[in-house]
């Protein structure tokens, strides 16, 4: 796996390249967004990314490590200090190893305000 997630066609595919922990944690996070608001699926640069007007979420599986990617990270870092702002514009990671805690309902509350800022602010992927 390295520093990219498993090869998949499909969202369903990515979950079940995965074992142990990440199969665990991921399949978590997936249901959380899924039932935060209406998202699209799809395996955009090797990850389950999660589509709302734009790109709003990603998942991807490390050898070593789980990323749940944001688009708007930055805007959500009042929910969750954990995200660490990444590269330019607005993107924020939270970073987990096997030993992170991370809570479904926060899971869900992280997705639902994505969603809503992509809505509100706009297609973060649509450079003005």
């Amino acid at each position: 796996m390295a520093m990219m997630g498993p090869a998949a066609d499909s969202p369903d595919a990515y979950i079940a390249a995965l074992a142990g922990w990440q199969l665990e944690r991921c399949t978590m996070m997936r249901a959380a967004i899924l039932r935060a608001a209406p998202f699209d699926e799809t395996i955009k640069w090797t990850n389950l990314v999660f589509m709302a007007n734009g790109p709003c979420i990603l998942i991807r599986a490390e050898e070593k490590r789980v990323l749940l990617g944001f688009w708007r990270g930055k805007r959500l870092r009042e929910v969750e200090p954990r995200i660490k702002a990444s590269g330019k514009y607005e993107l924020g990671n939270l970073v987990m190893t096997e030993g992170t805690a991370v809570d479904p309902a926060l899971v869900e509350r992280l997705a639902a305000e994505a969603h809503r800022l992509n809505f509100d602010v706009g297609n973060p992927a649509a450079r003005s």
